[in-house]
């Protein structure tokens, strides 16, 4: 009767193990699951809060010390001015010494890059290799406010519905949602603040990952002051750190719109271009 108990307790749990292991493929083998009920009523309370806080989240304007790695462009620290507003407008100056370097705007699905120097206006597809290779963050513009604003995508609809895993990395509470197609999408809480956003696909390798940090209170709304993205893919790093941001300001359209200069100055549409 002793070995029968013995292995009645083994196979139930094998079958927990292996119930464990199939929410929850390509986590760290590091990170321990939890799926009670208080822990998942926990992550209730914490979408919806952070999905009340992302509707109210609309713009953004501050100066920014940006800092960019990958394994063929290392180039020193580099002061911004960025302003975005959702759900697609995005603004970048980078500044060279004191002045302006390069101006990146999008309102659509058009990007224009202004060049000071050489008085040159460029157009483009708004598309994530455009983004990528003129502000290092390899985003459609759309994901890429939203990165900057330290929103979660699809906050309201994560936050109707349990996640499929709860895990623990370190001092990170982490919630795993599945999609349709398999991937996945991850939010880490820590301190009831989001910390983390990972996106994977359907076979568990990371697409992207931003951790958040710094938070301030700005007006009844919190607001991470540290952003650091990271695209495995992509074998690139890209970090900000805001400096007294302005949430939900005025801000006109047409901060986002670019025009030849009335000095005239060379023009370039990249979609266009020659071979």
């Amino acid at each position: 009767m002793r070995s029968l108990g013995r292995l009645t307790a083994i196979g139930a749990l094998a079958t927990l193990l292996s119930a464990c292991a199939s929410v929850s493929p390509g986590l760290p083998s590091s990170a321990t699951a939890e799926l009670s009920q208080d822990r998942a009523a926990l992550i209730h309370q914490w979408t919806e809060k952070l999905a009340e806080r992302d509707r109210a989240l609309v713009s953004m304007q501050t100066d920014a010390v940006m800092e960019y790695s990958a394994p063929d462009r290392h180039p020193p620290k580099v002061r911004e001015q960025i302003v975005a507003k959702r759900p697609g407008s995005l603004r970048v100056e980078a500044f060279s010494a004191f002045t302006v370097a390069l101006i990146v705007a999008t309102s659509g699905k058009e990007l224009a890059i202004f060049e000071p120097s050489r008085n040159r206006l460029t157009r483009a597809a708004a598309t994530a290799d455009t983004l990528n290779q003129f502000i290092q963050i390899p985003m459609a513009p759309a994901d890429a406010v939203a990165l900057l604003l330290g929103i979660a995508p699809d906050s309201a609809t994560l936050a109707a519905r349990p996640p499929d895993a709860i895990v623990t990395e370190g001092a990170m509470t982490v919630a795993v949602w599945r999609k349709e197609n398999s991937s996945r999408r991850e939010l880490g809480f820590q301190d009831d603040q989001l910390v983390l956003v990972r996106m994977r696909d359907a076979d568990g390798t990371v697409d992207y990952e931003v951790r958040y940090g710094e938070y301030q209170d700005l007006g009844g709304l919190t607001f991470p002051y540290a952003v650091e993205a990271t695209f495995p893919k992509a074998h690139s790093r890209i970090s900000f750190r805001y400096k007294r941001p302005i949430i939900n300001g005025e801000v006109p359209d047409s901060l986002f719109v670019l025009s030849p200069s009335s000095g005239g100055g060379e023009q370039a549409d990249l979609d266009n271009a020659n071979p």
